[in-house]
């Protein structure tokens, strides 16, 4: 909203300074700052408010040292997170981007799933919470608008670049820019992958939409319910949050960038650097979030932050066309998920053939397997912390490692 008005302002007036709020920069860190004061100013109160309507969490006993005394902690303060996030985008974004909306879109809706299985744990007092189909229809819903929305929106284009014939800046670039279902392909020379391929020659292109949505689908679905379970400890969702949202914010940079883009010979997708503002107050949410949810945590994010946190991250791997560097980079999510899925499916296998259901991890998800094993908690966070970064840094480097 600020940037239409300074846009008027300058235009019409020749307001001075004004002009300074076309710069992505400048607004990014508009955007990080009044993310933080929100937080800041407005966090304890929500938490306050969360403790007069005794919004508790109902912990399960699970053994785990310290854990009983988290019961009766706030809950539901993923609204912390909503609040700083959709405020300062809103103040500082484009919303006419196309990219844009699909995240203050993913957030709501992400954002409306968690509340509805809080609401139900808490005030049902049904500790299962919403159940399971229903989340999935949710998430199903959120990936047929992300990726109907990239596959048919005229605004959602990749440039190509002509080969140049003489190597002087002083010839200019000659461009098409161009509806496309290719994606980015991590450590590999030519690092661009087409959808249509996996349609085997049986189908005609126009068919690869099909194949695109249910891939966003795919990927809503895992990384969401993949952050849905990292959140178990003091702090590891949202500071791994915060790791991810800075590497996906320098993503979106150089894709957007033209200059950047042509350096590091990747794709550039026009309109996308918009999407940092958004990253940047995702990132300052998370910090701010982080003030009160560091060991020992003042609030819990729930399900409204925690479901939010990855539907989020996962439209915005989509946007930029980096989906398939969510390995790398959501690594923590995806290694939490994965353990129970892995302990799950182990268990239920072993009861049926030996009777008697077996383990491979102590407890699931994997954070709790090391709790078992005597780690402490605020070391355990620092640890995967630490992991999310060299993952972060390694995903960086295959911008030029290939």
């Amino acid at each position: 909203m600020l940037y239409y008005l300074f846009q008027f302002l300058d235009e019409r007036y020749n307001f001075p300074g004004a002009g300074v709020f076309q710069y992505i920069s400048f607004r990014a860190l508009g955007a990080v700052i009044t993310s933080l004061l929100i937080a800041a100013i407005f966090g304890r109160r929500i938490i306050d408010t969360l403790r007069n309507l005794q919004i508790g969490e109902s912990i399960r006993d699970l053994g785990l040292e310290g854990q009983m005394q988290k019961r009766g902690t706030p809950t539901m303060g993923g609204f912390i997170i909503l609040a700083s996030l959709l405020i300062p985008a809103l103040l500082f974004a484009k919303l006419t981007n196309v990219y844009v909306v699909l995240a203050l879109v993913s957030t709501v809706w992400t954002g409306m799933i968690g509340f509805l299985d809080d609401y139900i744990k808490v005030f049902k007092k049904n500790k299962e919470g919403l159940e399971g189909k229903f989340k999935v229809v949710g998430q199903v819903g959120l990936g047929l608008i992300v990726g109907l929305t990239l596959s048919f929106n005229d605004y959602v284009k990749i440039r190509k670049y002509a080969p140049r014939l003489f190597s002087t800046s002083n010839v200019p670039d000659v461009y098409t820019d161009i509806k496309s279902t290719l994606t980015t392909v991590p450590f590999v020379k030519n690092n661009e992958f087409d959808y249509s391929s996996l349609l085997f020659g049986f189908l005609p292109d126009s068919y690869t939409w099909i194949v695109y949505v249910l891939i966003c689908i795919f990927i809503i679905t895992a990384v969401s319910n993949g952050a849905n379970i990292t959140d178990g400890i003091d702090g590891l969702a949202a500071g791994t949050s915060v790791i991810i949202g800075l590497t996906i914010g320098v993503l979106a940079y150089l894709s957007g960038n033209k200059v950047f883009s042509q350096y590091l010979n990747i794709m550039y997708i026009p309109n996308a650097g918009e999407l940092v503002i958004f990253c940047a107050a995702f990132v300052g949410a998370c910090v701010g979030f982080l003030w009160y949810n560091s060991y020992p945590a003042q609030v819990f994010m729930g399900d409204t932050g925690s479901l939010m946190l990855g539907g989020v991250i996962a439209v915005l791997f989509l946007a930029i066309r980096k989906e398939l560097m969510i390995p790398i980079i959501c690594g923590i999510f995806l290694v939490e998920l994965v353990s129970v899925i892995m302990q799950v499916s182990y268990f239920k296998y072993t009861k049926r053939k030996y009777g008697e259901g077996r383990r491979i991890f102590l407890m699931s998800p994997l954070h709790h397997h090391f709790q078992k094993k005597g780690y402490h908690e605020a070391k355990l966070v620092t640890r995967f912390w630490i992991v999310g970064i060299i993952l972060a840094v390694l995903a960086l480097a295959t911008l030029k490692l290939r």
